[in-house]
């Protein structure tokens, strides 16, 4: 049975196998020298093909391998260097596995001048406003007669202004003329997100005096958000410029208690219309040695 032209051998080529010096000085030109270790090892990889693989010693690399395949012509003599690349072993230290940047965001990585793009599909956004941009019936604005024919036959111009009775002119008027607004996903995502933060759960509103919707600080915000949420105003308070919920609570409370201040003692008065005696002699009972009856009659006391 004849062999086909494609099989190959397993068997590695004798001047291929021998070519070790070869492949160490193609790993070290492209790595380093004292970063190729020792050979560990080489396989076949077809008719005068060998791969040979060196140790890496390159710090960051452990369980790398320097891969070196060299190849010989047909009838040739010479072994000729094929490519060089650094492989990770069975055991080696791999980056881990790569993530979409989409997945890998995380709330505040972005920075000035960095672009975060909207896929088409997000769930958080719903259209603005629906319906072609088709004057009304009451308008001023005059369809054209041919409006395809005159669509196909014109090329793309930026869009002008709004005509008058226009849905697009309405919306712009009314402070609506976005392509996207929240979606009522979007909505409750973020109303989850705030809460978790700056909601009733929380260990500040835990040990609060009173809640924010009681609070002079709170400033109220539109939309449906409006009944559940806020903006806290207080500079002093940590929630200060943020989105909170109206259980959420600080120690800043407007009508918070407060603290009692320490009592003063009365002032001293002076009265004026008592008497405080004052003897010339001191009481004879108010010494520290009891009296006799010899130093009682005695004028002058003890001798």
């Amino acid at each position: 049975m004849p062999v086909s032209a494609t099989t190959r051998s397993r068997t590695p080529d004798r001047l291929c196998a021998e070519a070790v010096g070869l492949a160490r000085a193609a790993a070290e030109e492209a790595a380093a020298p004292g970063v190729v270790g020792e050979h560990a090892g080489m396989v076949s990889e077809g008719d005068r093909v060998v791969t040979h693989f060196f140790e890496c010693k390159e710090m960051g690399y452990r369980g790398w391998r320097w891969a070196v395949t060299v190849a010989r012509a047909s009838r040739a003599k010479v072994v000729t260097l094929d490519e060089t690349v650094l492989l990770p072993g069975t055991d080696a230290l791999l980056a881990p596995e790569w993530v979409p940047w989409s997945e890998r965001l995380r709330p505040g990585d972005m920075g000035p001048g960095d672009l975060l793009p909207t896929d088409a599909e997000d769930l958080r956004l719903e259209p603005g406003y629906s319906g072609e941009d088709e004057p009304a019936p009451n308008s001023f604005a005059e369809e054209p007669a041919d409006a395809d024919n005159t669509a196909a036959a014109q090329p793309l111009i930026p869009p002008a202004v709004p005509t008058r009775g226009s849905i697009t002119s309405v919306a712009e008027e009314l402070g609506m003329r976005r392509a996207r607004v929240l979606s009522r996903y979007g909505l409750h995502v973020a109303a989850d997100r705030w809460e978790e933060t700056y909601g009733p759960k929380s260990a500040m509103a835990q040990a609060a005096p009173a809640t924010c919707v009681s609070c002079g600080f709170l400033n109220p915000i539109g939309g449906s958000l409006g009944q559940a949420f806020g903006v806290c105003a207080n500079e002093f308070s940590p929630a200060d410029g943020r989105v909170v919920s109206l259980s959420y609570g600080c120690g800043g409370h407007s009508e918070a208690a407060v603290v009692p201040k320490p009592p003063r003692p009365a002032e001293p008065v002076v009265d004026e219309t008592r008497v405080d005696p004052f003897p010339l002699r001191p009481s004879p009972d108010s010494g520290s040695v009891p009296l006799t009856a010899d130093e009682e009659s005695s004028e002058f006391g003890h001798s």
